[in-house]
């Protein structure tokens, strides 16, 4: 069966089709349009973001901040420049197909803000090409990469070559509440080495401490994308194996099923983590409330959890936890035995987020990879965190912003240098939900043998049985 990275290198017309009709009132200018009534070179930006609405601090700093401080800088260089905001604030299924539409046809903005894991896809169909092949030696020379770690350019790359330049960072820790770890005579500065620290610790905590669940690893397909992010694709790094690597999916393979198994004595086997939770419509909710209300002990998330679920600040936090800084720890994620992470690693962690790119399109590559150059310089990502503290990618810019906060400064320092992706590919959704189910099956008690051989099936018929690794 011919694989479908081989057939499905393009996003599908049928896909692009099926909301073609509902996107063509706000199609692009056809980029051949460069010069403003004024005179002016007109360079477009567009990303989902807009005023009073989706991402709406984005869109505030790019209108409030980078297209006046951008051309002021044009204009004392002598250069009359016009720089224009086409704001979106739609679904993300709906921008992806706009953004592809516009590659496609030849149009759209200079610079486009994508989610990280579409470049893959985007660059396989033809859409996007390397940053090098735009902008040219102006790119490759830029000293900003120097402050952008090579594990946080991943997210911005694919096949090893830079397509865009990553807008901002996350990863995923381990979280634990230290009253509880108190309670239960446990070591309250905490960091497992290995998977059997962690359950070592869920069964002491089931032993010693009534009305609490032990531990919440994310599965099911309830959980959505969490389920997979936060919980199988980390575990599974920890064996040592990614879930794509050289045009292979993993299929029925040792670490798949260590993970399978990790997943089985939580919720089967031992009973250190509800089950329930996994099969709710609202169960991540509801489990961010009961961690936050002490009845959950260990859960593992990103640093999304900390900044805006937790947040003291009740106009921020969803489940707002007043002694956030003293009552809750973080560690690294470890892996199944020290050293036996992907690269030998001994912690590992998953990472996502979105990125900018430029517009083969572009009638004006020169200025346009300027335009992005700036608004990935420090004073923009210093403008940019204004109110809204967040990991940048850049290093020198977290060294001085995240100073007042020890757990983003945490991830920033320790998590990110030993991150990981997930790959940017057109199957990568459908992989994605097939191991939620996965893991749904086996918390609700089918066999690791059984989930195994569904998935498998399964995966086959999305990606094709050659490009399925087996033991």
């Amino acid at each position: 069966m011919t694989s479908s990275i081989t057939r499905r290198t393009a996003i599908t017309g049928a896909a692009l089709a099926s909301t073609a009709l509902v996107l063509a009132a706000c199609a692009s200018r056809d980029q051949s349009t460069t010069s403003s009534t004024s005179g002016a070179v007109t360079l477009t930006i567009m990303t989902n973001a807009i005023a009073g609405g989706k991402n709406a601090a984005e869109a505030d700093w790019i209108a409030d901040w980078v297209i006046p401080e951008f051309t002021a800088a044009q204009k004392e260089a002598g250069r009359s420049v016009q720089v224009v905001f086409e704001a979106q604030g739609v679904d993300d299924e709906d921008y992806k197909t706009k953004a592809a539409l516009d590659f496609q046809s030849g149009k759209g903005a200079d610079i486009v803000g994508l989610d990280g894991i579409w470049i893959g896809e985007f660059a396989q169909a033809g859409y996007i090409k390397p940053l090098e092949e735009i902008a040219g030696d102006a790119m490759t020379a830029w000293d900003g990469w120097e402050q952008i770690p090579e594990a946080v350019q991943q997210a911005a790359s694919f096949e090893g070559r830079r397509y865009g330049v990553p807008q901002g960072a996350d990863g995923r820790v381990i979280y634990y509440n230290r009253n509880i770890f108190e309670r239960a005579g446990l070591p309250t500065d905490w960091q497992p080495a290995s998977w059997d620290d962690i359950l070592e610790t869920a069964r002491t905590l089931k032993q010693r401490v009534d009305d609490v669940v032990p531990l919440q690893l994310n599965a099911g397909t309830a959980m959505g994308e969490a389920a997979t992010m936060q919980g199988f694709l980390p575990m599974l790094v920890g064996t040592g194996q990614a879930i794509w690597d050289d045009g292979m999916w993993a299929g029925d393979t040792p670490g798949m099923r260590q993970v399978l198994d990790l997943y089985k004595t939580i919720y089967v086997d031992e009973e250190l983590g509800d089950p329930i939770l996994q099969q709710e419509a609202s169960g991540r909710d509801a489990s961010f409330q009961e961690f936050a209300e002490g009845r959950i002990a260990i859960l593992l998330e990103g640093d999304y959890f900390w900044r805006s679920v937790i947040n003291p600040d009740e106009a921020v936090g969803t489940a707002p936890m007043a002694d956030r800084d003293t009552l809750v720890g973080y560690a690294k994620i470890p892996a199944v035995t020290p050293g036996g992470g992907i690269n030998g690693q001994d912690f590992v962690s998953m990472s996502g987020g979105t990125a900018r790119v430029l517009n083969p399109n572009s009638a004006n590559p020169q200025l346009a990879w300027e335009l992005l150059a700036f608004m990935n310089s420090p004073e923009a990502f210093k403008a940019r965190a204004e109110g809204t503290l967040s990991i940048s990618p850049r290093d020198d810019v977290n060294e001085q912003l995240l100073a007042s906060d020890p757990m983003l400064s945490f991830v920033s320092e320790e998590v990110l240098p030993i991150t990981s992706y997930r790959p940017g590919l057109a199957e990568y959704p459908e992989v994605s939900v097939l191991l939620q189910q996965a893991t749904l099956d086996v918390v609700t008690g089918t066999s690791v043998d059984e989930a195994m051989g569904s998935y498998v099936t399964a995966l086959e018929g999305v990606v094709g049985a050659d490009a399925v690794s087996g033991d």
